[in-house]
């Protein structure tokens, strides 16, 4: 990793951040909030691509780890790792991977529609698809909820996540017109 890859996983990592600013929603009927956090996990993995994607949420696990509140409603340290959100956090790291090489595929096309399509089904892949994987599977086992509450209480989280994809990549192809990060062809992350 070159310095202007460590400023740009820095830079991603503190978006993750600032969008835990943003006061969580909590819902009744399941113990998982809604943040923002899960479209700074979308927009690391689509603009940045897998490698420094991951790496911008790995900075942010090392600072949840070490207790620092960067989590949305002010929450950090190692209980984040076993609490009933935790697997939807431990859903970022895959996500972002998983995002990210969606969109270095997405980007070997000059066509703008189906490039903003292919950055909204890497961002649905990785930042719903795989983030909600690893979120029920916790809260159906890990919590011991069980799989059919888990699943149907997670459903309410979807259109909300949607409309972050489609954020994520409307932004991800933006930046991409203007300055982009992602490689051209997918030899040169290999």
């Amino acid at each position: 990793m070159n310095s202007r890859d460590l400023v740009l996983v820095s830079l991603f990592a503190a978006i993750i951040v600032a969008l835990g600013l943003l006061p969580a929603i909590p819902l009744a009927f399941i113990p998982v909030p809604i943040t923002a956090q899960t479209l700074g996990v979308m927009l690391a993995g689509l603009i940045l691509g897998r490698r420094r994607g991951a790496a911008a949420v790995l900075v942010v696990f090392v600072l949840v780890a070490i207790g620092l509140p960067v989590l949305a409603g002010g929450r950090g340290g190692l209980g984040s790792f076993a609490a009933p959100t935790a697997g939807f956090l431990i859903g970022w790291l895959p996500a972002a991977y998983v995002a990210g090489a969606l969109a270095e595929y997405a980007a070997e096309t000059d066509h703008a529609l189906r490039q903003t399509f292919g950055f909204f089904i890497a961002a649905f892949a990785g930042g719903i698809v795989v983030v909600y994987f690893f979120g029920i599977a916790w809260l159906a086992y890990g919590v011991g909820m069980g799989i059919s509450p888990a699943v149907a209480g997670s459903m309410g989280f979807i259109p909300g996540d949607i409309i972050k994809a489609v954020l994520a990549a409307l932004a991800a192809r933006a930046v991409m017109v203007g300055y982009p990060l992602l490689p051209k062809s997918l030899s040169h992350e290999a």
